[in-house]
């Protein structure tokens, strides 16, 4: 059969499709900028009119109800929209353009309703100090340090565009999750959710205060927040997309270090901060959400089904652990001691749930180091989640050991991430093909494999063979039928615009031998047919499943990710400071501070659930 050549751009995007990007981006900069212009001249009463009724349904304060509204549903816009994504680049590989791919419109129009939240929470408030903890921007003019947060966090998602552009005119296209540019993006949509978190506890001046209890009532309240942490743990999820959908680029030891930091990070302080069901009441707000997700992309847009953690494990002993050591006494143990149970009970239950939905499930080749990086994630994003509870509920720790826990837990975690991420690649790896033709237009083939040195692969994590980018996902585990002896169990496409690889992960190992690859014209890349009794090398997996990818060292490389982690730091040091100056600036307010609700019916007035400094 004829090889296919592939035409579509390699690099960054076409200077049309560029500047009609920049067009649509300054246009709707422009309209939100008139629209706060109009508000804060009082020309206009659209966004008080709008924002109150909203308020008189939620029960929060108007310069809150809308810009909360508003970004939580662009951030569900986003998830669909990069789950979408995700889906179609596994599927057909390269847009023809980035305004080709209908996903993408859904990813900037909920990243810039994020950001446009955080400018309305910033611009609604009129003739008032929007929570204690306010900022003054100009004078008569004091912003919410949520909405600060949710402005820095949007924005820095949207940098990422042009900045994704710029990467892959430097390097080609990383068809990855995990590249640098494509991380700020879901990055910043995640990390939006702790800037709504403090909004909602400056809208209504903190739960300790007279008025805390508002119209809309304790069970509203509750399910806000239980929405919120819902989506906190949506956000930190998105890390694990390419194991989602049984592609991952990386050692599989990375997902339980993923599942059970975001485990801790979120359902601790959803517990800490809500009170009784807080990490049940979080797990099913994702649940419903991302399994509502993966069936509109899945059946509905006839794309690949992405899986989804369970995280229902890790919420039921938080829930338990919480009923022994209360988190009101010792939030920072509570959180340590949380994530090593998520770490350990947590990340059994995730082990089974992938034997039913991954094809790639987990095995013992990571049972220890899996288990370790599951702990060391649990313990981290435990001590994060603990202090993220205690900056919403005023209770901080001293600065010296917040300052302390959290620059601690985020370089356990870069530590984790580094192991994870760092494989090897034998020289001396080659592997033997038989093809057997099933079907001859378009071809499709039975293959065996026979591993030279045939005792190469001890309990591997997974030898099996992908075969993805020709409009499908064929994901098919190998039959050991001797030693370094293998075969496939269903017929995988050789033709066209399909690339199929041999992909063995053992270990630290994690290295391909490429079996099928279509001309690709755009990267001058010559076709690699698939022969019967061929053998070739095994060589790093990244050759193929980014085959675009090039210039990936020396110093423009360097440069260019130490751009992006100064960005990342940024957003961090940001969200930090923002949580740090609520918990000060209101706990010096109040002569009693807000411990850990017991209940979700708790600390909504004064008088509950108040613990003396």
């Amino acid at each position: 059969m004829p090889l296919a050549a592939d035409n579509r751009p390699a690099g960054g995007a076409a200077i049309a499709e560029v500047l009609l990007a920049t067009g649509i981006g300054l246009a709707l900069t422009a309209a939100l900028l008139t629209v706060v212009h109009l508000h804060r001249t009082r020309r206009s009463t659209v966004l008080s009119r709008v924002g109150g009724r909203l308020g008189a349904a939620t029960g929060a304060p108007a310069w809150v109800a809308l810009p909360t509204i508003l970004t939580t549903i662009s951030l569900l816009t986003a998830l669909l929209g990069m789950l979408w994504d995700i889906a179609l680049h596994i599927g057909v590989g390269r847009d023809e353009g980035p305004l080709a791919n209908p996903a993408h419109f859904l990813i900037l129009f909920g990243l810039f309703g994020v950001f446009a939240g955080g400018v309305l929470a910033c611009a609604m408030p009129l003739d008032e100090k929007p929570g204690p903890a306010a900022v003054r921007f100009l004078r008569g003019w004091d912003v919410p340090v949520g909405g600060i947060i949710l402005t820095a966090a949007g924005f820095y998602a949207l940098l990422g565009f042009p900045l994704d552009d710029v990467w892959h005119r430097m390097f080609g296209q990383d068809v990855t999750l995990w590249g640098p540019t494509h991380l700020m993006l879901i990055g910043g949509a995640g990390l939006a959710v702790i800037g709504l978190l403090l909004l909602e506890q400056e809208g209504h001046g903190g739960l300790s205060t007279g008025d805390g209890d508002r119209p809309a009532g304790r069970t509203a309240r509750f399910v806000r927040q239980a929405s919120a942490m819902g989506g906190l743990l949506l956000g930190m999820s998105v890390f694990q997309g390419e194991y989602d959908f049984d592609v991952p680029q990386f050692r599989l030891v990375l997902e339980p270090l993923m599942i059970a930091g975001a485990a801790g990070l979120a359902l601790v302080a959803a517990r800490m901060f809500m009170g009784r069901g807080g990490a049940l009441a979080a797990v099913a707000f994702f649940l419903v959400v991302r399994g509502t997700i993966s069936f509109v992309v899945g059946p509905a847009f006839g794309e690949i089904t992405p899986s989804f953690p369970l995280y229902l494990g890790s919420a039921i002993v938080v829930e338990l652990l919480a009923l022994s050591l209360p988190p009101a006494r010792r939030p920072l143990a509570f959180g340590a001691v949380a994530g090593v149970l998520i770490g350990t009970v947590g990340h059994a239950t995730e082990w089974g749930w992938t034997q039913f939905t991954q094809t790639l499930s987990w095995t013992s080749d990571i049972l220890v180091e899996g288990t370790l990086m599951a702990i060391a994630g649990g313990v981290a994003g435990g001590l994060l989640g603990a202090l993220l509870a205690s900056g919403l509920r005023r209770r901080l720790p001293r600065p010296a050991v917040a300052r302390t826990v959290l620059a601690g837990s985020l370089v356990v975690l870069a530590a984790a991430v580094a192991n994870g991420l760092l494989a090897t690649v034998p020289d001396d790896i080659e592997a033997t093909f038989g093809i057997e033709d099933v079907q001859a237009d378009p071809r499709t083939a039975n293959v065996t494999v026979q591993l030279d040195p045939a005792d190469f692969a001890d309990d591997p994590a997974w030898v099996q063979i992908t075969s993805w980018q020709g409009d499908g996902l064929v994901v098919a585990p190998l039959e050991r039928t001797g030693e370094g002896a293998y075969r496939t169990t269903q017929p995988v496409p050789l033709h066209g615009s399909w690339k199929t690889l041999l992909r063995v992960h053992d270990g630290r190992v994690l290295t391909a031998v490429p079996i099928y690859l279509p001309q690709d014209d755009a990267i001058d890349a010559d076709a690699v047919p698939a022969e019967d009794g061929m053998t070739r090398s095994a060589i790093p997996e990244v050759e193929i499943l980014q085959r675009e990818l090039e210039n990936a060292q020396g110093g423009l490389w360097t440069v260019s990710n130490l751009v992006v982690l100064v960005c990342t730091l940024a957003l961090v040091t940001v969200i930090s400071w923002g949580v740090g100056r609520y918990a000060r600036r209101a706990g010096a307010r109040e002569p009693n501070a807000l411990a850990p609700a017991d209940s979700p019916a708790e600390g909504t007035t004064a008088g509950s659930g108040a613990v003396r400094r």
